[in-house]
């Protein structure tokens, strides 16, 4: 079963083709980080017109470099939520109508259970059950993880999530859009001297709160002489800290269920220094530790074309009508 799958939830476009047997056959992405540079931050209406004119050129580029024909897709998924409700609409409206015009299945796919399945496209893929930590820039997650659609939700943002953390710091920073990314490299020319806090790890609870780490940056930035040094030295300190937070809360998860793997995926999931304090945990605790690829960490079409095709051979699919959900709990999935 050849399976087509969009991903508009924010700011990249996504277009991939997952065959149930042969695995990912292609898979091509559109980033907007240009044009959004120019504001400093995702500006929807402006997301939402980019899909629009971006989305049927990369499926027709997607079917001809995987040289098949609309009438070799026998379904499609697409990202129903959460994310940015007119980026959703785009891709619900047009994975909708080419089900009706090409007379197959649809699936409403979950963002975060994409990302949840991501490492399950590479070669060495995680078997059931496991943990999984989902760090993308609107969500930090643990998830206990049964099967295809069998998650218990252990613990969540209740405030700031650590890609937002990320991004409001960066932006502190002086540092140009997108803030993530350039904060993490900027860490790497200073030294983690300054004690950030560890948000909620000193109580019981696998809960996150990163909206403290965030004032707390803010305060040392204003009380530093914000030279390029002193910016170099918080922001290794700060990453220090997300990273010290999320490897605690995940031995926290590990040793509570007593499960042996650990998944890591969403954008957050390609940072260095967090990848290396989750794995040399995972070392100390003898454990396997997954990631996706880092094409895989960011938004894509290939998480959703697998995420879909799983629901599908489950028998889930949907009727006509155009689903999207800009606030979606991942508690509400079966």
């Amino acid at each position: 079963m050849y399976v087509l799958g969009i991903e508009t939830s924010c700011d990249e476009t996504g277009v991939a083709i997952y065959h149930s047997k042969k695995g990912l056959i292609n898979h091509v992405l559109h980033s907007q980080i240009d044009m959004h540079s120019e504001y400093g931050g995702v500006v929807p209406e402006l997301a939402s017109r980019d899909h629009i004119r971006k989305l049927v050129p990369l499926i027709k580029q997607t079917l001809n470099e995987s040289h098949l024909l609309q009438s070799d897709i026998n379904a499609i998924a697409y990202t129903a939520g959460p994310g940015l409700m007119g980026a959703l609409l785009v891709g619900a409206a047009t994975a909708q109508s080419l089900a009706w015009t090409w007379q197959i299945p649809s699936i409403a796919v979950h963002h975060m259970e994409g990302h949840l399945l991501a490492p399950m496209l590479e070669d060495n893929a995680p078997t059931f059950p496991f943990i999984a930590l989902l760090i993308s820039g609107g969500h930090t997650l643990l998830v206990k993880v049964e099967g295809i659609g069998k998650y218990e939700l252990l613990g969540q943002s209740l405030d700031d999530a650590a890609g937002e953390a990320f991004d409001k710091t960066a932006k502190m920073l002086d540092l140009e859009y997108p803030g993530g990314p350039k904060l993490s490299a900027l860490a790497t020319q200073g030294q983690a001297l300054i004690k950030f806090p560890r948000p909620m790890t000193d109580r019981p609870g696998l809960d996150f709160s990163f909206s403290g780490l965030k004032t707390f940056a803010l305060n040392t930035i204003n009380a530093s002489e914000k030279t390029n040094q002193d910016k170099a030295d918080i922001a290794a300190s700060f990453q220090e800290a997300v990273a010290d937070t999320l490897t605690i809360k995940c031995k926290r998860a590990i040793q509570q269920t007593g499960l042996k793997k650990l998944v890591v995926a969403g954008g957050v999931s390609a940072n260095h220094q967090i990848r290396f304090c989750l794995s040399e945990m995972a070392k100390k605790e003898q454990i396997e530790i997954y990631f996706p690829r880092p094409e895989f960490c960011t938004d894509n079409g290939a998480m959703i074309a697998y995420a879909g095709c799983q629901r599908l051979l489950y028998g889930s699919q949907q009727g006509l009508e155009i689903y999207a959900r800009p606030r979606w709990p991942m508690s509400e999935l079966n």
